[in-house]
């Protein structure tokens, strides 16, 4: 990932929905998942301090002990959370003494002695950047992390913080749903040599053609909340899925797989992270990487869900908020 960062698989594993978000969840089943994912070559881990308010990482901790050696630990501070229930206050808090405190933290959660890609995951924009990275390089000499990323912030953002310390990669919303990045993330981050990891690279699992109506989510799914999912937006979405759910029978695949190996044919500096909490969904996704999309094919998957297409915002407004700073 990047010019200077860790090698990884060309498709990691996102657990944020093994805590929280998603509806609820089986302990034993997201620990099978994420061995299973070491198993099949997907080493990149991706989780973050406030899933489940420091219980992702204590999972994951428990999930990879005894094969750190087989991981790409990725993890994140800077959203501090006010209790457990996800609708409740968030503080974004980019100051570097929290940066020193929340790497201690999730080193002891995840029972580790460092991380290999430490990101901040939201900016508040009132802290310089300089000094967040400074803090950041910090822990990289101190052995604590041996990479530092960013996650959902500006371009000039971007290039300040990299002007500190070389930044390995840049976390964002990339997917045939949300192409935003493409316009000015992408092709600055290949020009200073950032690796681009793609969350949400299934739509929020909206790609999988699975969600039809708002009564296919558990009540505490967050996704209600999301513009896109909701009426008004949700029949112009649903006929793209329809559209991508055709390809993917012509294709052969799965339309998850076909939006992933869209994906991976952006360049191999892209590296999806899509979450699941089972391994059969695991291995559906894990075997996108072996997909070889010809230029024709990805031109026909950019037809059946032209960019920009999709309706409604990523996030509801306090979301959109945080986004971009």
């Amino acid at each position: 990932m990047g010019a200077n960062g860790p090698l990884a698989g060309a498709i990691g594993l996102g657990c944020m929905g093994m805590s929280e978000f998603y509806g609820p969840s089986d302990e034993q089943s997201s620990l099978d998942t994420i061995r299973a994912a070491l198993d099949q070559g997907v080493s990149l881990i991706d989780t973050a301090d406030m899933y489940g308010s420091g219980h992702n990482e204590e999972l994951v901790g428990r999930a990879i002990k005894g094969r750190r050696d087989e991981v790409v630990l990725a993890t994140k501070f800077g959203i501090r959370r006010n209790g457990q229930d996800p609708r409740l206050g968030r503080l974004v808090d980019s100051s570097p003494q929290w940066c020193r405190e929340a790497v201690e933290l999730s080193l002891q959660r995840l029972g580790v002695d460092h991380i290999d890609l430490y990101y901040l995951h939201r900016r508040n924009p009132e802290v310089p950047i300089e000094d967040t990275a400074g803090a950041l390089a910090e822990l990289v000499a101190a052995g604590k992390v041996r990479h530092i990323g960013l996650s959902e912030v500006s371009v000039d953002t971007l290039r300040r913080a990299h002007a500190v310390h070389p930044i390995a990669a840049l976390q964002t919303e990339y997917s045939l749903w949300t192409r935003d990045v493409e316009d000015e993330i992408l092709p600055a981050v290949r020009e200073l040599g950032i690796g681009l990891v793609a969350y949400s690279p299934v739509g929020r699992g909206f790609l999988t053609g699975k969600i039809t109506a708002p009564s296919d989510l558990d009540d505490t799914d967050f996704r209600h909340s999301h513009p896109r999912f909701q009426e008004g937006n949700l029949a112009r979405n649903l006929a793209l899925v329809d559209n991508l759910r055709k390809l993917a029978e012509k294709f052969g695949c799965t339309p998850v797989q076909l939006a992933l190996a869209w994906l991976l044919s952006r360049g191999e500096d892209v590296v999806p992270i899509p979450g699941t909490r089972r391994v059969r969904y695991l291995t559906e996704n894990a075997a996108a990487a072996d997909l070889s999309l010809s230029p024709a094919q990805i031109a026909a998957v950019d037809e059946a869900v032209p960019a920009h297409a999709v309706a409604g915002p990523r996030y509801d407004p306090a979301g959109m908020r945080t986004l971009g700073h």
